[in-house]
C-alpha cells in the first residue's frame, strides 16, 4: 500500500526552502560544487542549481556522483569532475532519501579524496535509520517509519513522495 507523503506542491516547497538555506549557510562562498549521487539525487541537485541561479550570484557547478547504491564496494566510485577542481572548495552532496547512510557515506568518502574545504549534505527526505555516520544538513522532510517501509521519490510530470 502507497502513502502520499510529498505532493508536488509540498515537494517543490521542500526543494524551495533547501535552496534557500543553502543560499543562506553558503552565502561568504563565491562559488559552490553541487554534487548529484547518481538517480534521483542528479535531479534533485539540478533543481537546486535552477533556484540558486535565481536568487543568488554564486558561481555553480553541477557534477555527479555515480556509485552502486545497493553495493558501493562493487564498482568503483565516481565524479563527473576532475577531483582538482574540488581542492579548497565548498560542497554540498545531493541525495532524495537517506535511509541508513550508506549511500552518502562511500559518495562522501569519493568526494573527500579530494582537499576540500566543507562537504554539506542534501536528502529530500531523511528516513533517520542511520548505520553509518551520516547526518543531512538540509532535509526537505524528515519521515519516521518501519525498517520494512521505503520510500520513493518520483520526479515525472508531477513530483511526488510516497511511503511504499
Amino acid at each position: 500500500m502507497e502513502t502520499l507523503v510529498l505532493n508536488t506542491t509540498r515537494l517543490e516547497q521542500k526543494i524551495m526552502r533547501i535552496a534557500h538555506e543553502i543560499v543562506e549557510n553558503t552565502f561568504e562562498v563565491d562559488q559552490i560544487f553541487i554534487a548529484g549521487i547518481s538517480g534521483n539525487g542528479v535531479i534533485l541537485a539540478e533543481r537546486l542549481v535552477d533556484i540558486i541561479k535565481t536568487i543568488s550570484n554564486q558561481q555553480l557547478y553541477l557534477f555527479n556522483v555515480t556509485i552502486e547504491k545497493d553495493a558501493p564496494l562493487n564498482n568503483s566510485i565516481s565524479i563527473s569532475i576532475a577531483p582538482d577542481k574540488l581542492n579548497n572548495s565548498t560542497v554540498i552532496l545531493v541525495d532524495d532519501v537517506i535511509n541508513s547512510g550508506r549511500t552518502m557515506q562511500y559518495a562522501l568518502m569519493k568526494i573527500l579524496e579530494s582537499p576540500v574545504n566543507s562537504v554539506k549534505t542534501v536528502a529530500l527526505v531523511d528516513r533517520m535509520h542511520r548505520r553509518y555516520p551520516i547526518k543531512a544538513d538540509f532535509v526537505g522532510l524528515t519521515l519516521s517509519t518501519t525498517l520494512k517501509e521505503r520510500v520513493e521519490v518520483s520526479f515525472e510530470n508531477d513530483p511526488v513522495a510516497y511511503l511504499v
